[in-house]
Parts: C-alpha cells; sequence; structure tokens
C-alpha cells in the first residue's frame, strides 16, 4: 500500500480556535522547565526531567531522541498539559499551560482503537470528545463524517471505514490512529514511538504517509522515537536527551532538503547524521 495524496478538503487548514499569536512567537516554549512526579520526591530532589529550555518556531517538526528512561514521554506530558512542571514554565501558542489542551492531537505505539467501534467511529472520536466540535456534532455530523472519510482516504485506508480493528493490520490500525489524532484538526500533534512496534517496510510507509499530511497542513509535530533514521528522515530538529534526569544534551537542526524521499535515507549526508546522533547518544549511555 502506498501513501495516498491528499485530498484539499481533508487538509484545509484548521480555523484558529482564538486569535493568533505574533508570528514572530515560538509556537513551543520550555523556559527552565523541572518535573518531579509528586512534592516528595521534589524535596528529595528526585526529577524526571530537569531544566529544559527550548523553543519551536510555528509549524515545526521536532524529534526527540535519548536512552529509554531519558524523560522523552514525560517531556510530552508537559508539552501536553498532562503534567505540570513542578519549575519553569512551559507555553503552547504563547499561553502558559496550565491543564490538558484541546489544541494536541496524540498518537502512541499502540493504536488503542476501541474494538466496538469501526475504522471511522474510531477516527470521529475525538469529536464526540472536544469543543467545539462536540457541541456542533449532532448538526454537522454529515460534514464531520466526510472530513473522516477524506482524512482516512488521504493514509490509504479508502474501504476500511466500516471494518474492525481486529480486520485492520498493524499499519493500518496505526493509520486509523494517526487520522483519529488529526480529526479535530490540532494545532499540535504529539507522537510517541508511534511506528515502534511496526515492521520496517510498513513503518517507512508510515513515515511518508506522516511526511505528506505534515506538509500539506504544518502542525507543529513533537516525535519521540528510538529510531535515529526516522528522527533525521522527518524532523527539521532533532534533541537529544540525557539519562534521567533527561534533560536537553545536543540541538541538531537536519538542513536535508524537503521534500524528503526515501531514497535520501541511503545517501551520505543523510548516514553522517544518523552516525552524529549515534555517536552522542553512546556517549550519553558510558556517562
Amino acid at each position: 500500500m502506498t501513501a495516498g495524496h491528499a485530498s484539499p478538503r481533508a487538509l484545509a487548514p484548521a480555523e484558529p480556535a482564538e486569535p493568533a499569536e505574533p508570528a514572530d512567537r515560538p509556537f513551543v516554549e520550555f523556559n527552565r522547565v523541572w518535573l518531579a512526579y509528586n512534592d516528595e520526591l521534589a524535596r528529595k530532589g528526585e526529577f524526571a526531567v530537569e531544566d529544559i529550555s527550548l523553543q519551536v518556531e510555528p509549524g515545526e517538526f521536532i524529534a526527540i531522541v535519548g536512552p529509554s528512561g531519558c524523560g522523552k514521554s514525560t517531556f510530552m506530558k508537559l508539552a501536553t498539559g498532562l503534567r505540570p512542571a513542578t519549575r519553569g514554565v512551559v507555553r503552547i501558542a504563547g499561553r502558559k499551560v496550565s491543564g490538558p489542551l484541546n489544541m494536541v492531537g496524540m498518537a502512541f505505539q499502540a493504536p488503542t482503537l476501541l474494538p466496538w467501534r469501526t475504522t471511522l467511529q474510531n477516527v470521529m472520536l475525538p469529536l464526540e470528545i472536544v469543543e467545539p466540535y462536540r457541541a456542533t456534532l449532532r448538526e454537522k455530523r454529515e460534514e464531520y463524517t466526510a472530513r473522516a472519510r477524506d482524512l482516512l482516504r488521504t493514509v490509504g485506508l479508502a474501504g476500511y471505514e466500516d471494518k474492525y480493528p481486529w480486520q485492520l493490520s498493524g499499519g493500518m490500525q496505526q493509520r486509523a490512529s494517526i487520522c483519529r489524532a488529526l480529526i479535530h484538526e490540532p494545532r499540535m500533534l504529539l507522537l510517541d514511538e508511534p511506528f515502534g512496534a511496526l515492521d520496517a517496510f510498513t513503518r517507512e510507509e508510515l513515515w511518508c504517509v506522516l511526511r505528506d499530511l505534515w506538509q500539506a497542513r504544518r502542525f507543529n509535530v513533537i516525535l519521540v522515537t528510538h529510531d535515529l533514521r526516522e528522527a533525521v528522515f522527518l524532523a527539521d530538529t532533532v534533541y537529544v536527551m540525557s539519562q534521567r534526569p533527561g534533560r536537553i544534551l545536543t540541538r541538531k537542526e537536519i538542513g536535508l532538503p524537503r521534500p524528503r524521499d526515501l531514497d535520501l535515507t541511503y545517501t551520505e549526508p543523510f548516514a553522517d547524521l544518523v552516525h552524529a546522533l549515534r555517536e552522542k547518544i553512546g556517549h550519553v549511555r558510558q556517562h
């Protein structure tokens, strides 16, 4: 199955839910952010991540890499507002994060599709939960259903709308999961090891699906991954985190031209970037 081409309706830019922040302001800002998972750990000085500062521009695609347990997933929780910072400030779209954000879509290594719902019903689930869609779902169901069908067509799932998760391959389930994360037109997509459980061929297919979706809509993306090739192929910027407590050790801009084709992964410039990141992570593990 090859990555499909986006239809204009499925990939039309989302209407902003609130006044846009100044164009020159970063979309994501971490200002000296520390997180301990409870007050007792904070008093003991036992932090999951410490002193993280970074700025992500509107529409930028970043990847977070590092050894297991380094705090990559904790970083995601901070960016979505699922965990408040113990110290420091997180701002998204110019506003301090004080709770879960509606402007965020998320997908994980396990697709977590509800087994009693069809593919189409699973994709539309956020529209039943997230405002303003929840309030307008009854009157706009036909419009939202068409949007979901277009999105599924974009990722190569046309004809599978009425199938249940157990009738889909792992790659198909993950495509549906990404559609579900994007159906409410979030301004930021957070991906936590989304392709880690898939075979290499399917993984590379989904790299291209994600690449095409992002290039069409230019939402912000934060990708957590162990796969350095994946990070270099997809991201504008890659951040390397230390072992716990997680800190940002390296920020690496990926200067490879876009749009990127899979043939790029066999070139020397690509291999050099992967090797440089691997050396950095190897150094982290030794210290």
